[in-house]
């Protein structure tokens, strides 16, 4: 049943798309960016204009819709469009805004954005348009992709910074510089039939990026992207992922969680019915050594997994480092988490890895009905494809 639901979540989204731009209807109180001096060629700067647009609308007594009309191409450097508005607001984009390609255009100041939403209360972005970071140049010099280039910083696709009661449905982003939708300090949050897409070689381009947010939902998304479809980091609770197809990528991430010794935490996380197609990961929770807080209370159910690297992985001595990590007693508690229903194949020999802390083991981990089958054909009778290191039971 799962991956049926799966098969026809994928197959309807391009409709939901054509629906949606075709026929959603933009309201009365509209704000058009080509009436705030826009060219919508792609090759203007139609920066200003968009900042226009929305001080436009955002102060508007009653509830207000930005229009990027079908059709036009606006070429957007860094912005911050912020709140708090006087109404409800609602970014209509139809067309599509595409990211300055000079990586120039950003300073030190800016470069962690691109698009960055701030302090907005009854916000919706819709429309069924795209998105478009333009981040070849910036993948081209990243040091993940050439090692002798030094290691820089890259703008965040679309960063919702400090929104309540937001919407982002019907949307195509591609080609971010490196994150492609962040949510941070948000709440009551819900994210719905996005198309979000990405080289699989472009680095740090993670699909959707939660952290110290609330009261989420993301549903019906399809990404395709060169790191994790999602990763769901410190100060996440009550999050709600389902009926996601994620593939190429790193999986479904929950981390990671205490680098530089920090204190993280996590809670309240279900992720179901997930589809994943030859991602380096499935469901993975990776922390730190020297960090500390907790991961708790999550679930991972109903997932199938289509050549998966490491379909099941709990690591928490995770080191993203060119040199070893130091050896340190700390560790961000995992506990009560529950990997059920999940089936498919791995493309490694070891289908699941727990690996724990020595000194903080992860307890309260379940396993109910999970076949995994590892691929090659592997003799299992005298060898099991899983690690299990430091669980208490």
């Amino acid at each position: 049943m799962a991956s049926t639901v799966l098969i026809v979540s994928a197959s309807l989204l391009a409709l939901f798309f054509f629906l949606h731009s075709a026929d959603a209807d933009v309201g009365s109180n509209v704000f058009s960016i080509q009436s705030y001096g826009a060219h919508g060629d792609g090759r203007h700067d139609d920066t200003k204009a968009l900042g226009d647009t929305w001080a436009a609308a955002c102060s508007s007594a009653k509830p207000a819709v930005l229009l990027i009309p079908k059709g036009k191409k606006y070429l957007i450097k860094h912005t911050t469009l912020s709140g708090p508005c006087k109404s409800s607001i609602s970014l209509m984009v139809k067309g599509s805004l595409v990211a300055s390609p000079e990586r120039s255009d950003w300073s030190k100041e800016t470069i962690r954005h691109w698009i960055l939403i701030s302090g907005v209360t009854g916000l919706t972005v819709t429309g069924g348009g795209t998105i478009d970071g333009n981040g070849k140049i910036w993948w081209q010099n990243s040091c993940k992709t050439n090692s002798k280039l030094p290691c820089t910083e890259a703008p965040t696709a679309l960063t919702f910074y400090s929104c309540k009661n937001l919407k982002v449905e019907y949307l195509k982003v591609v080609n971010s510089q490196q994150i492609q939708i962040s949510v941070e300090d948000c709440t009551d949050v819900m994210v719905s039939r996005l198309s979000i897409t990405a080289p699989e070689t472009a680095p740090n381009t993670d699909g959707i990026h939660i952290t110290r947010s609330r009261d989420v939902e993301v549903t019906d998304c399809m990404i395709k992207t060169g790191d994790d479809c999602m990763s769901i980091e410190d100060g996440t609770e009550n999050l709600h992922v389902k009926n996601m197809v994620c593939g190429p990528g790193h999986g479904i991430s929950i981390g990671s969680l205490g680098d530089h010794n920090s204190e993280a935490h996590v809670n309240n996380v279900t992720v179901d019915n997930v589809r994943l197609y030859g991602t380096a990961n499935g469901a993975r929770i990776k922390t730190w050594q020297g960090g500390k807080g907790s991961a708790k209370n999550i679930v991972f159910q109903n997932m199938v997994m289509d050549n998966v690297w490491n379909p099941i992985i709990i690591d928490q001595n995770y080191c993203d480092s060119s040199t070893p990590c130091k050896q340190q007693k700390s560790a961000v508690e995992v506990s009560n988490v529950l990997f059920k229903n999940i089936r498919g194949t791995s493309a490694s020999e070891e289908a699941i890895m727990l690996h724990c802390s020595s000194s903080v083991p992860c307890h309260g981990i379940t396993l109910e009905n999970v076949n995994l089958t590892v691929k090659g054909g592997i003799d299992l009778k005298h060898e099991h494809p899983w690690t299990l290191e430091d669980v208490e039971k």
